[in-house]
């Protein structure tokens, strides 16, 4: 701590002495890269954005009407004072894959295609399947800031554009689905089988002489089938997804250099779900979730990457980088903090080889804060946030020292794929997204008994049902203010946070799966 406090004093005394010598210079803070605004589809008037942020009233703001593709509902809430503004960002689009005349990635780069974002659904369901020229996606996106919106803007306003440029990359091959991916583009893909007239003589080659070049083996002058010869076949719905993967390293990277001349705050977490060809490709990095309620059965479409659950990851890095830590931290983890009496006793500890505990002769170094520390919502990495993946977050430190957090946060989602094609589904069959602020008081279960209890007891032909089951479960998780707060039912704590919900319904899919011409 001894070299904190030295920086300190020297911090200190440069400013004196950098106030003494050039006081005048000062350094405008940059612009907004966007300003604070809440999604685009809800088509708030500046008055109605301002009234949202009433942390006392806490309205749910919904869909004025009902304009989303599939009839999807929405719903959200500000939080109850955790924040000034609400930091989640919702998106939702059309995309069609078609050539860019400009590059997403360039800073000075701004969207302007909103024309075919979201059509009319009259018009989304008047499109014959068989008169589709162009592939297009459909999109759907959560994103939670924390330390501010807006890198949560940013993504919202970006991260579709980078899927769009990822996937025209593969767009030939996915307009013809019973073609395999080429392994190197330009080349056909070689039939890799024994010849039958290869005979005796193929199978009398030996390994040693394969080795040396004999003819027919690999590298020889009459180089026939190679008899050990193996290449992965690639599907096509792992293009879709190494797609996503890397438009959500571009988006971030997006924002670094973007941060250099705008001011984007904080980071976010990204919960993303595609339509493509008859699948839904559903993207999460953060704490976000993803659920499928299809005849009364939960299906898990995401999983959340906190402290706990990618301590290993943590602690390896750690391991290979210690300099990561700036001698403040350790890697390994206790069940709580080492005092120095404990000093030479043997205690409980883990790192990134275990799953379990084991015991360790307690030494100095140990008594260095841990790099993951707490349990549930309350774990923390380097004892400042609390999710592992997400975007942004390009400038977060350890308070009060020059450690990075950046290094341990990862922007990679994890992507899990749901083909709607295997299976039939009812009106009251959906897709629910929504940010942590839901799942921080409510189970999988409880949402589904909500949705699907709500959406039991509207007329299946009210394409308003989606909305209001969204506005209810954000009602349910919210909660009523009384003298002790907000509160749910079994008089249980509400949700204090940020909250925003997507109902998907899923039978849309079924009678809308654009085929590549």
């Amino acid at each position: 701590m001894m070299t904190r406090v030295r920086s300190a004093v020297s911090s200190i005394i440069g400013g004196i002495m950098a106030s003494g010598s050039s006081a005048q210079e000062t350094h405008p803070d940059p612009p907004l890269r966007f300003p604070y605004s809440r999604p685009d589809f809800l088509a708030l008037s500046p008055d109605e954005v301002e009234c949202s942020a009433d942390h006392i009233s806490r309205p749910i703001l919904i869909l004025k009407e009902m304009k989303l593709p599939w009839a999807a509902g929405y719903a959200e809430v500000i939080n109850a004072g955790k924040s000034t503004l609400n930091e989640d960002q919702a998106c939702c689009e059309v995309v069609e894959l078609r050539k860019r005349p400009a590059d997403p990635s360039s800073p000075s780069y701004t969207p302007t295609r909103r024309r075919s974002s979201l059509p009319s659904v009259d018009i989304l369901e008047s499109i014959d399947s068989s008169e589709v020229k162009e592939l297009n996606f459909h999109y759907w996106a959560l994103f939670d800031g924390h330390g501010g919106s807006g890198a949560a803007v940013f993504a919202a306003k970006f991260l579709h554009l980078h899927i769009e440029e990822q996937l025209q990359e593969v767009l030939e091959i996915l307009k013809n689905p019973s073609l395999q991916p080429a392994t190197c583009l330009g080349e056909e893909n070689p039939v890799h089988h024994l010849h039958p007239s290869a005979g005796c003589s193929q199978r009398g080659l030996s390994r040693a002489a394969s080795l040396r070049g004999a003819a027919g083996a690999p590298g020889s002058p009459n180089t026939m089938a190679p008899r050990f010869f193996m290449e992965k076949k690639i599907k096509q719905e792992s293009l879709v997804v190494g797609a996503i993967e890397n438009a959500f390293k571009e988006i971030d990277s997006h924002i670094a250099r973007e941060r250099m001349v705008y001011s984007i705050s904080g980071g976010c977490t990204a919960l993303v779900v595609v339509y493509l060809l008859g699948k839904l490709y559903v993207a999460n990095a953060g704490d976000s979730r993803a659920l499928i309620v299809r005849g009364g059965e939960i299906t898990p479409m995401s999983s959340s990457f906190t402290p706990e659950s990618e301590r290993q990851r943590l602690q390896f890095l750690a391991h290979l980088q210690p300099s990561l830590l700036g001698n403040e931290f350790t890697h390994l983890e206790f069940p709580r903090r080492v005092t120095k009496k404990e000093v030479g006793k043997r205690m409980l500890y883990r790192d990134f080889t275990m799953n379990g505990w084991a015991y360790k002769t307690v030494q100095e170094e140990d008594l260095k804060f841990p790099l993951v520390f707490g349990e549930g919502k309350k774990a923390r990495v380097l004892a400042t946030i609390g999710v592992t993946r997400g975007l942004g977050d390009h400038d977060l430190k350890v308070h009060d020292s020059d450690i990075a957090i950046k290094p341990f946060l990862s922007c990679s989602p994890e992507v899990k794929i749901y083909n709607l094609s295997q299976y039939e589904h009812g009106a009251d069959d959906v897709m629910i997204l929504a940010t942590d602020g839901l799942w921080d008081v409510l189970s999988n279960q409880e949402v589904a008994e909500v949705v699907s209890g709500f959406l039991g007891n509207c007329d299946p032909d009210d394409k308003h049902r989606y909305t209001m089951a969204a506005q209810d479960l954000v009602m349910k998780a919210r909660g009523v203010l009384r003298h002790q707060g907000w509160r749910i039912a079994g008089d249980r704590l509400g949700s204090g946070d940020d909250i925003s919900v997507f109902i998907i319904p899923l039978m849309h899919g079924n009678s809308q799966q654009p085929q590549p011409s």
